[in-house]
Parts: C-alpha cells; sequence; structure tokens
C-alpha cells in the first residue's frame, strides 16, 4: 500500500537548458504554496560584494487562452449584454 505524498508548500527547479537569451530563467520549475500551484523561476546572482546568490519569480499557473476565437467565445462565455441586432 503507498501513501500519497503531500506536495503542499513545497517547489522543485531543474536547470532551463533552453534559455533563449541571457535574461532567461537559470532554473525552472513549480511550487505549491498553501495548495496553489504556481511556476517557479530562479536566475543566478552575485551581489556586489561578490556573494553568490538566486533571485526568485512566481507566477500563477493560467489556462491558456485560445486567441484564435474572439475573447467570449475563446473564455467559454457569452457575453449576456451584447444584442443580436447590432
Amino acid at each position: 500500500m503507498t501513501a500519497e505524498f503531500d506536495n503542499t508548500n513545497r517547489g522543485v527547479l531543474f536547470k532551463n537548458t533552453e534559455k533563449q537569451s541571457e535574461k532567461s530563467p537559470d532554473y525552472l520549475g513549480k511550487i505549491n504554496f498553501d495548495g496553489t500551484e504556481m511556476y517557479l523561476s530562479a536566475w543566478l546572482k552575485t551581489s556586489s560584494k561578490g556573494v553568490k546568490y538566486m533571485s526568485l519569480a512566481v507566477k500563477p499557473k493560467q489556462e491558456k487562452v485560445d486567441r484564435s476565437k474572439p475573447i467570449g467565445q475563446a473564455l467559454g462565455d457569452e457575453i449576456p449584454f451584447m444584442r443580436e441586432d447590432r
């Protein structure tokens, strides 16, 4: 019998092997914060005193919207205040 592992308030980073530019993160991953899944990015930096550190950024995961459709249709919503006769 295998117990489920609780990933709440845990994350992981992997070396970014597909950096597009010098500004691209050095590491990419995911983190779960209070039950919310987020993307995690990290850059290797050196302070003015020569101390190495990681600068971090988090970004909420969001569903990708199909941009080939009108906004209301892409989100699966109807716009109730729009009249057909216009």
